[in-house]
């Protein structure tokens, strides 16, 4: 009777939603394992550093979508939960390939958002590393470690110590996508109504979309202490979510 159960379950997932779902469980599950059998961390290798980090890789723009937290179910849940609600409904329509290239081309703009914002945050230090490096003026260092004008740091140290903090921020998961399904469903089907999880009353999906996104936009600006969620990934996926599906509406090819 289970196996009947799940067999229907899957069966009614078109096959795009279905194997993401699948992947990106596959992928939670090795994150966890694979660390302690083989002592291949995962989320380090496969999870997405910035560009200036030596850890960073082009293919992580990709990988990294396919990751999420090992420390909750929460992160893997709630992404795999709104991928099933709304991108359903979206592959149904599109069909497999066109819904396939707007999840890749949202998560990977996601991506390349992040990368712009961590690049705005961490350019003055890359540049005071690089102006000691170029000029050995120590006070550039001094608002970053623990240095005195009299200081003398090894320049192996230096470089070192630049790509140790290059290299700690790390982003995973497929919320950057995720977002940009949601966009495309309150596109798609404005007046659907839908529940939010801490408010249960119905709303048309076109408000839910907006009222995520400016929600998104504040928390992303506010930059709360402790707040180590990417909003800014996320509103890059639905900006990026919006120039395909105008893209393609200007085409005439939205519906086919």
């Amino acid at each position: 009777m289970n196996n009947s159960m799940n067999n229907s379950f899957l069966g009614s997932m078109p096959p795009v939603v279905k194997n993401l779902l699948i992947i990106n469980i596959l992928c939670w599950f090795a994150s966890i394992t694979l660390p302690n059998i083989i002592g291949f961390d995962v989320v380090d290798w496969l999870g997405m550093h910035y560009w200036q980090s030596d850890k960073f890789v082009v293919t992580q723009l990709i990988t990294y979508m396919f990751l999420h937290d090992t420390g909750s179910l929460f992160h893997l849940f709630f992404n795999m939960f709104a991928l099933y609600m709304f991108g359903k409904n979206i592959e149904y329509i599109w069909g497999a390939k066109k819904f396939l290239l707007f999840y890749f081309v949202t998560g990977i703009g996601a991506a390349l958002v992040q990368q712009l914002t961590w690049t705005i945050d961490y350019m003055p230090v890359a540049n005071a590393f690089n102006d000691y490096l170029a000029n050995r003026d120590i006070t550039v260092l001094m608002p970053y470690l623990n240095v005195t004008e009299t200081s003398i740091v090894p320049t192996s140290q230096v470089i070192q110590l630049k790509q140790m903090l290059l290299g700690q921020p790390i982003t995973i998961g497929a919320s950057g996508a995720v977002f940009g399904i949601l966009l495309a469903f309150g596109m798609l089907f404005p007046d659907a109504r839908l529940m939010m999880l801490f408010l249960p009353i119905p709303i048309k999906a076109r408000y839910f979309v907006i009222f995520y996104a400016l929600m998104e936009l504040f928390l992303g600006v506010s930059n709360f202490q402790g707040d180590s969620i990417a909003h800014f990934a996320h509103l890059g996926g639905m900006v990026f979510g919006l120039i395909l599906i105008l893209f393609w509406r200007k085409k005439g090819t939205l519906y086919n």
